[in-house]
């Protein structure tokens, strides 16, 4: 079987969370990396790959894979072993319910196309201030969601003591959250599931400061 290959930015939520995904089904794949800032999706190259010139995509099973969402539900129903969404109907629900509640009500508002628009309404010197500003705003805005989400699923991880894709989704947020220097001092539940999804294997493997294409010193 030809090897996975994955399209993917360092730092990006997205591309974290697959990896998340692919590292936890133990599959194992070649690492391109696509530089966002300098614009290297929008050549034509990758959007000859993926037309919506986002990250990531996966090259896998002869095909081309795109979207993290859609990614990780053909890895799970794809390979069956450890599985990131519960059996049971209603729960699995609740973890897609979750799922999107990071994916399309906190994340893109803090992606890196959202924070150059913020920028460019205000002067230079003022520019980081308000990606600051804005990122505080909706993170915790979003985050008072979550919190209260897991004050009646969690356990050891979001839903109970079975890791799950609602994980998966979490800690890649949660890194972005401090990487924007965000005061989470009111989510409890959501500090204390990051710092256990931080010693898990398949998590430590998919951290941004691990991939080829970070920044360097």
């Amino acid at each position: 079987m030809t090897r996975a290959v994955l399209y993917s930015s360092w730092k990006s939520s997205a591309s974290f969370r697959t990896r998340i995904g692919l590292a936890w089904k133990g599959i194992e794949y070649e690492y391109r990396g696509i530089n966002l800032q300098t614009n290297e999706n929008f050549g034509a190259a990758y959007a000859s790959l993926n037309p919506s010139s986002k990250v990531p995509t996966l090259l896998l099973d002869d095909d081309v894979l795109t979207q993290s969402t859609a990614i990780l539900e053909y890895l799970d129903e794809t390979r069956p072993a450890r599985p990131l969404l519960p059996a049971d109907p209603k729960q699995r629900m609740k973890v897609r319910a979750f799922c999107m509640a990071i994916a399309a009500d906190i994340q893109p508002l803090q992606n890196l196309a959202t924070l150059r628009k913020v920028g460019a309404l205000v002067s230079q010197e003022e520019a980081e201030a308000a990606k600051l500003a804005w990122v505080d705003h909706w993170v915790t805005r979003g985050f008072g969601a979550i919190e209260a989400m897991l004050v009646t699923s969690a356990g050891t991880y979001c839903f109970g003591d079975t890791l799950s894709m609602a994980d998966v989704y979490l800690y890649p947020q949660v890194f972005n959250a401090r990487f924007y220097h965000v005061d989470l001092s009111a989510f409890p539940n959501i500090t204390r599931i990051a710092d256990r999804l931080a010693t898990e294997p398949a998590f430590m493997a998919a951290d941004p400061y691990a991939m080829p294409d970070r920044p360097q010193p």
